[in-house]
């Protein structure tokens, strides 16, 4: 079923390169005939790439927004069943319907699940079945009868194991990598969620210093991060979240819960700090290293 999306691209920080990348379907969906007077074709789908927790969902979700169009959104494991033909069938009932309310985007989220390469393995059963279903995906994205004004915007974590058939131009013209924020997409994506929580001071200095003490976290950390924070505040009966609550979300998102019952000794901490103290010396010295 069709639906329309409320995720816009001023709700996605930290991945303005993969935004630009994206810009060229949301301009064709929204204006298909200026390209076609000039003899263009816009490219058929996309492939989001990276790590869990990137935003490659929320980014074809924003872009869905932007078009203006409808969407059907599906995962890749819904096409896959142990009986003949129920995959293949579902792919074409897919891209039917896309047909139907083009121009539209069709979002596969995980499409290593089908979209595996061919060959690996000699099962039967399941693995026929998940080839069979490729075959068709690949039909209807650049067959005899290719369809038209439908954008196919896929997500995967294993881009290594996407069949070479589904990556060449004409299906899934352009991969885009979404990679984890720097300092700057990190205050960006702070500064989103922090809206929800209520700040015992300015949102500019809670994104800032917090961007700087989460080095290497992905948008998702960034989002458990800011709820963890909202979760010690209330469960210690606090009116607003204060930095020693952002302090303690990021110390057990990163180490865990806190086991007070393992007690180490005085050598054992002088080794810990000493250990630690070097990691911030090293970082402060070093010119590409994130600020500890």
């Amino acid at each position: 079923m069709f639906s329309r999306s409320v995720v816009y691209f001023k709700d996605v920080a930290g991945c303005d390169e993969a935004k630009q990348e994206v810009m060229d379907f949301v301009h064709f969906l929204k204006s298909p005939k200026k390209y076609e007077d000039l003899g263009a074709k816009t490219p058929k789908g996309a492939l989001l790439v990276g790590p869990p927790g990137m935003g490659k969902t929320l980014l074809a979700k924003a872009t869905t927004g932007e078009s203006g169009v409808p969407f059907l959104s599906i995962s890749g494991s819904d096409f896959i069943e142990m009986f003949i033909g129920i995959g293949p069938s579902r792919v074409r009932n897919l891209f039917q319907e896309a047909q139907w309310c083009a121009p539209c985007i069709v979002v596969i989220d995980e499409i290593d699940a089908i979209g595996g390469a061919r060959g690996r393995g000699s099962f039967s059963g399941a693995n026929d079945e998940r080839g069979r279903t490729l075959n068709q995906l690949l039909v209807e994205m650049d067959g005899f009868n290719p369809t038209s004004e439908v954008v196919v915007l896929a997500g995967t974590n294993r881009p290594d194991i996407i069949d070479k058939a589904l990556l060449r131009p004409g299906r899934f013209n352009r991969q885009i990598s979404i990679d984890k924020p720097g300092i700057n997409g990190r205050e960006q994506i702070f500064q989103i969620y922090l809206k929800a929580i209520k700040l015992d001071g300015g949102p500019l200095y809670f994104s800032q210093r917090l961007a700087a003490l989460t080095p290497g976290f992905a948008g998702a950390d960034i989002a458990n991060v800011c709820n963890e924070a909202a979760l010690i505040a209330a469960r210690n009966e606090a009116t607003k979240v204060k930095m020693d609550h952002f302090e303690a979300a990021i110390d057990r998102v990163i180490g865990g819960l806190e086991k007070k019952n393992k007690v180490i000794n005085n050598f054992e901490r002088v080794i810990v700090a000493c250990h630690q103290s070097g990691h911030a010396v090293a970082g402060w010295y070093l010119q590409h290293a994130e600020p500890f």
